[in-house]
C-alpha cells in the first residue's frame, strides 16, 4: 500500500515555481564572497536539488551528466534525494591554497575549495547544507603503447618510481567540474555581466531562468564536460618557479585522442606531452597535462565530421589552403574554444612558469601569458609524429600562424599538401 502511495506521488506532476527575485530569496542561503581568503567567509558552492531553500548557485553539480540524472530519476533508478557519503573521499594530496586562490581575476571558473569541502565545511554538512566536491584528487597508473614505445627505443628508462618496470607511469589526477563566478568571467571576456547573463539564458534555450531573475545569485554550474590533470612528480612542484615543469595543455580530440584517427596531430602530440612530462619527472622537475573537454573546437563532433566531408569534397580537395575555410562555412567561426578560461586550472596548481610548453597554438600560449605565467620555451610537435593525412591540418595551422621553428609554407605550397579522398577512406 506504502509502496502504491509513493508510486502516485513520484508519477504524480509536482508544482513548478519560476525563479524570481522576489521569492525565491530565502534566508538561510549562505552568501558566497568570491575571492574571500577564509573559505568559511567566501562559503561553499551549493547547487545541489536536493533543498531548494539552501541553493546559492545557479545550475547543479554533474555537468552535462546533468541531464542523465534526470533520466534516471525519471524512470526511477535514481534515488532523488540521495546525499552521497564522504567518508574517505578525500583528496590524496592536498592542494593549496595559492595566492592566486584569494585574487579574484586569477581564478573565475573553478572553485579553488571544491576539493576541501569535506574539511573546510564540515560543520555546514553537519548542519545538513548539501555541499558536494567539485574538484577530487586520486592517484592512478597510466598504460599509453606509445610510452611503451618510447621505452623500447630507449627514449624512456624506467626508474621505478615515476616509470615502473612494467612500463607503468605514475601520477596523480585531478578532475574539476565547471564553477562559473559570473563577474569574472564577464570581465574576463570583456562584456558586462548583464549581458552575458542574458546571452547565456537565450542561447541555453531559456535552461537556467535565474540567469536573468535572480542577479544576487553570482555562481553558475554550467552544463558542460569537465576537465582532468595529470601530473607526474610532486604536485606541489608545480607551484615552485625553480623547478622544471614540462606542461601540455589539450583539447579533447575523441577520434584521435581515444580512436587514434589520423586526419588530426592530437593523439600523437597529446603522447609526446605525456612522454616529456614523465621525462621531465624523472630528471627531478615536474610534468602536467590538462584535458580539456572542447571537442572540434568546442564545436562538436557532429560540426566537425560535416567539416571533415566538407574539405575533402571541395573543389580541388582537402589542401592546406582551404583548411580553416570549411571550418567557417559549416560553423561560422574557426575555433570557439575560447581560450582565456583554460589558465585557470593552472593558477589553481599555483603555478607561476612553465620551462617547457608543448604547444604551437597562440591562443593558449596567449592566455597563460597574458594570465601573469610566464613561459619559457615553446615545444612544436615533431615532424615524425605528424600523420600523412595530418599534414593539412598541421601546414594550415603554421601558414595561419601557430607557433614553429620550421618552414611556412606559401599560399602556392600549401594548395600542394593535400589529404585522402572520401574514397579512400572506405573499405575496399
Amino acid at each position: 500500500m506504502d509502496q502504491d502511495i509513493k508510486e502516485k506521488e513520484f508519477e504524480k506532476a509536482e508544482h513548478v515555481v519560476l525563479t524570481s527575485h522576489k521569492t525565491q530569496i530565502y534566508n538561510n542561503s549562505i552568501p558566497i564572497n568570491w575571492g574571500v581568503k577564509d573559505p568559511l567567509i567566501r562559503g561553499p558552492i551549493i547547487a545541489t536539488t536536493s533543498c531548494e531553500n539552501k541553493r546559492n548557485a545557479i545550475g547543479t553539480h554533474s555537468g552535462s551528466y546533468t541531464v542523465y540524472r534526470a533520466l534516471s530519476i525519471a524512470n526511477k533508478t535514481y534515488p532523488k534525494s540521495h546525499v552521497p557519503d564522504l567518508k574517505n573521499t578525500h583528496a590524496t594530496t592536498e592542494i593549496g591554497p595559492f595566492n592566486s586562490w584569494f585574487t579574484p581575476e586569477k581564478i573565475v571558473s573553478i572553485d579553488p575549495w571544491g576539493a576541501q569541502v569535506q574539511r573546510v565545511f564540515k560543520d555546514h554538512i553537519e548542519d545538513g547544507y548539501d555541499i558536494r566536491p567539485t574538484i577530487a584528487v586520486t592517484q592512478a597508473r597510466l598504460q599509453i603503447p606509445e610510452l611503451a614505445q618510447a621505452i623500447s627505443a630507449g627514449r624512456l628508462v624506467p626508474d621505478g618510481k615515476v616509470i615502473l618496470e612494467n612500463g607503468d607511469v605514475n601520477v596523480t589526477k585531478v578532475a574539476f567540474e565547471p564553477v562559473w563566478y559570473l563577474p569574472g568571467i564577464a570581465k574576463r571576456i570583456g562584456v558586462e555581466e548583464g549581458v552575458l547573463r542574458k546571452i547565456l539564458f537565450k542561447e541555453t534555450g531559456g535552461m537556467f531562468p535565474e540567469l536573468v531573475t535572480r542577479p544576487d545569485l553570482k555562481v553558475l554550474l554550467p552544463p558542460i564536460g569537465s576537465s582532468t590533470a595529470y601530473i607526474f612528480g610532486d604536485v606541489r612542484d608545480l607551484a615552485n618557479p625553480d623547478v622544471e615543469l614540462s606542461c601540455r595543455v589539450h583539447d579533447e580530440c575523441n577520434g584521435s585522442d581515444v580512436f587514434g584517427s589520423d586526419i588530426c596531430t592530437c593523439r600523437p602530440y597529446l603522447t609526446y606531452g605525456i612522454e616529456h612530462a614523465a621525462k621531465t619527472a624523472q630528471k627531478g622537475g615536474v610534468g602536467l597535462v590538462v584535458y580539456f573537454r572542447k571537442e572540434g573546437r568546442a564545436l562538436g563532433e557532429v560540426t566537425k565530421f560535416l567539416v571533415y566531408n566538407a574539405r575533402k569534397r571541395q573543389k580541388g580537395g582537402d589542401s592546406a589552403a582551404n583548411y580553416f575555410y570549411r571550418t567557417e562555412c559549416v560553423a561560422g567561426v574557426e575555433d570557439a574554444r575560447f581560450q582565456e578560461l583554460m589558465p585557470d586550472i593552472l593558477h589553481y596548481f599555483g603555478i607561476q612558469k612553465i620551462h617547457k610548453l608543448h604547444s604551437m597554438s597562440n591562443m593558449k600560449y596567449d592566455a597563460i601569458v597574458s594570465s601573469g605565467i610566464e613561459v619559457v620555451n615553446r615545444i612544436s610537435i615533431p615532424d615524425e609524429l605528424i600523420p600523412e593525412d595530418a599534414l593539412v591540418e598541421i601546414e594550415a595551422k603554421k601558414a595561419a600562424g601557430y607557433f614553429t621553428q620550421g618552414e611556412i609554407k606559401t599560399k602556392h605550397a600549401l594548395e600542394s599538401v593535400q589529404g585522402r579522398e572520401l574514397s579512400e577512406e572506405r573499405q575496399v
